[in-house]
This record gives structure tokens, sequence and C-alpha cells, in this order.
């Protein structure tokens, strides 16, 4: 039980203060009139001020509550390192027990996990979190057990008490950490870019020769191994080898004592894109389909087209003038022999041997699919005459041979039982029947694909890979029916872009492919495949754990399944002889970037509040209680703010100035100054 003197005024200060001038004027003009019954007055003016300001004596019945204390457990991924978990266990628990023993205090145990996504360690965000639940007035001090490694250390808040830390981990601790920067999304293919790659130790470092092995690998492929110098930045020149994802993997072997590797890879996926595409079209003759081609060709502003087309063969006498049928001639050996590696792909639209173009130009055109180029012949009647071009050099490349038969009747090309599973002809659009072409070159000895058949099932479209080189044979040259809509037309356009494209390599058009894409921690896996069955995909996670995933058919020669990863980092694909790799988050999380437990990032807060960082290695701190304002740590000692929070049960008033005894006072003082001045 408390009581306290309050006043709790009838009319406002204002008015309480120029009533007291006034009485304070009146009691002055009775002395200097010299009125003897001042006093009198001056009493009873101080009767009703004390009336207008209304004390009371109050009196509370109070119950005394419990201090708190805020214990913060950080039990995040950088937590986990070396001996960190068992020190933060004990020493929670031992804390807990002595702030528990302590009379009127209680203890809030907070468990501070992992950040969403990769947001780190978000320690501020749930002390405001629990501080928001209790009140402010019973928090007596915030011990936080943690490597200090905070990611929110700069949120605002307005601690009621000081903070402290218990710093886990040992001075001794040391952790080697690779990190790319200037990493880009996207890249030309064949044109460098730079990369800045820096690995630098951290912590207590053994001394060494300052030099560290670096491995690189390409899309999962076996690494290189370099040695590069620690602690300086590198510039590294990196060029695309395809178009599409490309993943580079930068791993920095584990050293002997070094807290994690987690942090010793680093993952850049960047998308590969053509600067341009330089494509040879080679036309033999004039014909309608020879415009199809060049339009397709021209309609992409990405294409730049050298077009080679023979107006009149050397066997036509019209008795004109070379000189006034060109202004220039043409650099076939230019093309054809110097220049030929810088095609991405050659077109030859009915072409036939006329001694334009000498057996050794043929013979390089071959060597050149050989070593990675790409080679399309549109073939017509001549591919199946004594001139054709496979009884040049160029026929030990193509995928098929003539039998010197021309199959001159309608037909509706379709795709075959293998097409509907390659990706060059798989979903075309069909908006009913295709259009029929009317002329078909009879091909035999197949070699590759056939996806699509023509007249009676004989095979129009022949894909084959020949060394490192692609080349395709289209048994027709009446795919221009289709572009301008004979009996309806069909997807011409679409079906030579395709071929185009697969043909210059494009990932997304690889008939035999392994493929991931993540959506947050959910990744999805496809394999592209020409088989009718594939085994499982073996998964291995940044853990090192594997596991068999079946996949199932999503369409003709699509397989997939979804998979959600447990953690972040770097997943490893097989599926047969297809590898591909995939991040989920960045291949060194947020909690493994800095490993090193440091007070330094959380010493800003806990100075302002005079709190204290000690490290458990050193031993578990003594518990003193400390006033408001006061410091609050010391040599192995933190200290707690006793609050005396209480909670009131019952409030009596009693008014000291009732307003009959005002009434009283004031009248009987009032008289006695009238009577006292009345006698003399």
């Amino acid at each position: 039980m408390t009581g306290a003197l309050i006043f709790d005024p009838l009319v406002p200060w204002a008015m309480v203060l120029m009533v007291a001038v006034i009485a304070a004027i009146s009691v002055t003009l009775a002395v200097l009139r010299g009125l003897n019954g001042w006093p009198l007055r001056a009493v009873a003016a101080l009767v009703v001020l004390g009336a207008l300001c209304n004390p009371s004596y109050q009196q509370e019945d109070r119950a005394p509550l419990t201090d708190i204390v805020m214990l913060l457990e950080d039990e995040t991924a950088s937590q986990g390192l070396s001996d960190r978990p068992a020190q933060r266990t004990e020493a929670a628990d031992a804390l807990a027990e002595r702030i528990a023993a302590r009379p009127n205090t209680e203890v809030r145990r907070i468990v501070v996990p992992d950040g969403e996504g990769d947001a780190g360690t978000r320690l501020m965000t749930s002390l405001s979190g629990a501080l928001a639940e209790e009140p402010r007035a019973r928090i007596a001090g915030i011990v936080a057990v943690s490597d200090g490694r905070v990611h929110d250390a700069d949120l605002p808040l307005d601690l009621p008490a000081p903070m402290h830390l218990l710093l886990t981990g040992r001075e001794t601790d040391w952790d080697r950490r690779l990190s790319i920067s200037n990493a880009p999304a996207f890249a030309i293919i064949g044109e460098p870019v730079t990369l800045t790659l820096r690995i630098e130790d951290m912590g207590a470092a053994p001394a060494g020769d300052g030099i560290a092995p670096l491995e690189i690998s390409v899309d999962g492929a076996e690494p290189q191994l370099f040695q590069v110098p620690l602690d300086q930045d590198i510039e590294l020149p990196v060029t695309l080898p395809h178009g599409g994802r490309n993943v580079i993997e930068f791993t920095v072997p584990m050293a002997e004592g070094e807290l994690t590797d987690r942090n010793n890879r680093a993952l850049v996926q960047m998308n590969g894109v053509r600067d341009r595409l330089r494509v040879l079209l080679v036309s033999g003759e004039p014909h309608p389909g020879g415009r199809t081609w060049r339009n397709l060709l021209k309609s992409d502003s990405s294409v730049d087209l050298v077009h080679f087309t023979i107006l009149r063969p050397p066997e036509k006498q019209d008795g004109v003038p070379v000189s006034e049928l060109s202004l220039i001639a043409f650099p076939t050996r230019e093309l054809f022999l110097e220049k030929i590696d810088d095609f991405d792909l050659i077109i030859f639209d009915r072409y036939k041997r006329r001694g334009i173009l000498p057996a050794l130009y043929l013979d390089n055109v071959a060597n050149y699919i050989r070593t990675g180029g790409a080679v399309l012949v549109a073939a017509g009647p001549d591919f199946a005459g004594a001139d054709s071009i496979f009884r040049s050099p160029l026929g030990s490349v193509l995928p098929a041979a003539p039998t010197a038969r021309v199959v001159e009747q309608p037909y509706r090309p379709v795709v075959s039982d293998l097409g509907n599973r390659h990706p060059v002809t798989t979903d075309l659009p069909d908006n009913g029947d295709w259009g029929r072409w009317l002329r078909q070159i009879e091909l035999t000895e197949p070699a590759g694909n056939v996806v699509m058949t023509g007249a009676d099932e004989r095979p129009l479209l022949v894909l084959n890979r020949v060394g490192l080189g692609r080349v395709a044979l289209l048994a027709s040259d009446h795919a221009w029916l289709w572009n301008r809509g004979y009996e309806g037309g069909g997807p011409q356009l679409e079906l030579l872009r395709r071929l185009a494209h697969w043909m210059m390599k494009e990932p997304e058009l690889e008939e035999e492919a392994l493929t991931a894409e993540a959506t947050g921690q959910t990744m999805r896996i496809e394999r592209r495949t020409l088989e009718e069955t594939v085994p499982p995909v073996v998964l291995t996670d940044p853990s090192g754990n594997t596991v068999e995933l079946e996949l199932s058919e999503i369409s003709p020669g699509v397989f997939g399944t979804t998979y959600e990863g447990p953690e972040i980092g770097l997943y490893r694909l097989e599926n047969g002889d297809q590898l591909a790799v995939i991040g989920l988050g960045p291949a060194a999380p947020r909690e493994f970037e800095q490993t090193i437990a440091t007070g330094d990032i959380l010493e800003p807060v806990i100075a302002g509040l005079r709190g204290g960082i000690i490290r458990l290695e050193d031993g578990l701190p003594r518990l003193r209680d400390v006033r408001e304002g006061r410091p609050a740590a010391g040599r192995n000692w933190i200290g707690l703010t006793p609050r005396g929070a209480y909670e009131t049960r019952d409030v009596r008033q009693t008014a000291l100035l009732p307003g009959w005894l005002v009434l009283l006072l004031s009248a009987a003082f009032i008289t006695g100054a009238w009577l006292r001045e009345g006698r003399r």
C-alpha cells in the first residue's frame, strides 16, 4: 500500500494563477491601506486557491511484477560451424538457470532461425518481434548468444535495457573465401567478358606461400586446375562456349583447419547470345524457293547474309561478255577457303557441280563440318543427277545418298515417329492438314535421324552429326509451296527456323539434353531424348548427398520431374552421359560469406546502451544489478537493470479540502477580517 498527494484542479492552471495574482494584489492593497485584518484576508485567499487546486490523498494497492531478461539464441547456419552449437547450447542453458534463480526475475528464450530465402541472420528483427509482446517497463536486460554475424544490425530499435553479446567461436578460427564480382547475366558468344575473382583468408589463417589452388569447370565438365594468389583481385577473361545458359563453377579445395568449404565455391550462370549470325546461302540456279530462303534469312536483323547465286551457268552461251554481267568477281576463294570458318551456317539450295566451285572448295566445306560447322542441303532434281554435289568431296558427310530417281507426285510431308520426339519437328503448328508438295528426291541409306517422311514414307528430312559439326538434308525443293499457302500451306517458316537454330547448336533444340530451372528452392528437371525410356536422374546436393529421381514422360521425347532442394547451394545432375548443374540461391549462402565470429557489427548498438561483448571461450560471465544509465558490463560480468515494475490493483482518493470545509473556512476568515477591521 502506498500513498501520495495529488492535485486535480477544478479549473485550468492558468485561471488558478490569475486568481492567485488577484488575491495577492488585494492583500497588498490591504497592507498598504493599513487594514489590520489583512492576514485573515490572505488566509481566506489561500483556502480558495487550495480549493481550486483540488488536493487529494491517493492510496494505491500495488503488486510487484517480475523483471524480464531477453535471451536470444542464434541458431542460423553459421552457428553450426565447428563447436559453436555446443557453445551456444551450454551457455544458453546455464545462463537461463542463473537468471531464473535470481529473485523477481524471469527469462524469455528467443530462437533466431535463418532468414527466409537468403536473408541471413535477422537477430534484431527477432528481438523487435519479441519486444512487441512484452511491456517495456519490465525489460531488465537483453543477452544474445551469437557469432555476431548479424545482417540487420542497422534496424532502428529503441531498446529499453542494456544489451550484451556472448560471442561464440574461437580466436584461432580461420576460413578461406572465394568471391566473384562483375558477373553479367548475358554475354556474347566468342567475345571475352571479364570477371573479378578474389580468394581471401579470414581470421587467424596460418602462414603460407600466398598461393591457393583454383578449379574452373564449365557446365559440369572436368575442372581445370590453376594456382592463383591470395588476397588480391584477379581479372579473369571468360569466353562462353555456346548459346543459352552457361554454368561456370569456380572452386577452391578445402584447406586443413578452415571452418567450412561452403564459401569456397562460386557459381556464375550466364546466357550466351550471338551477336550476329553469319550465313552463306549458295543458290545453284534461280527458282521460286530461292526467294523464300532469302526472305527468311533477311527477316532476322541479327543475321548477316552472304548470298552466292549462279545467275548464268557456264554452259549457257548467250554472247553477253562476262564483264557486263558482274561488276566485280565474286570472292569464291576467300569465302570457301580463307573465311569459311567465319560462317555459322552454309546452305546449298539446288546447287550442283558446274565447275564454278572446284573440288578443293567442297572438300574444305566437308572439313568445315567435321570441325564444328553446319551445312544444310535443300535438294532439287539436280541432286539425283550425275552433277549432284553428293558425287563430290561433300558427299562423304551428307546423311543420305540419292538413288537417281525423282518422285514427281503430290504428297503430304509427315513428321515421323522419331521426329515426334526431336525438338526440330515436335509440336509443329498444325491448323489441319498441311498442304501437299509435288516433288521429292528419293534417298537411300539414310544416316542419322529421319524426322520427316514424304511420298510412300520415303525419307524427306534427315539430320545427322558428323565429327563436331552438323548436316541436314531436305530431299525436296518445294518447301516454298507452304509459304505461298498452296492447299492451306504449312509451318514452313517455323520448320526452317528450328532447323537453322538446331544446326547452329542452340541449346533449346538439342535432342539429347538435361536441363533444370529453379524457382525459389524448387527445381524443374527435364530430360530430352530420342529414346523411349530414360534412367533415373542422380542428384548430388551441396552437402554431397545423392538421391535418385524417377522421370515421367511429359510429352514425346521429354521426361521430367520436380525436386524441392533442402538447402541453398550447387546441385549436380547426372543422367546417362548428360550432366547439368544448377544453383538454388547463391553457391555460397549469405550465412557463409563471412564466418569468423566478431562483435564489431553489434558494437554500435551495444555501446549505446553501455552493454558488453564477451567471448564464451573465456567463460560464462557473472550477472550483476546495475542502476539505469550506469556501465552495464565489465571484466567477466554483465549487468541487469532492476525495473521495479508493479501492477496497481486498487486506487482510493480522499479529498483534503471538501466543499463544505472550504466554505466554512473561507467564511470564517473573511468574517474575522471584517470584524477586526470594524472594531478599529
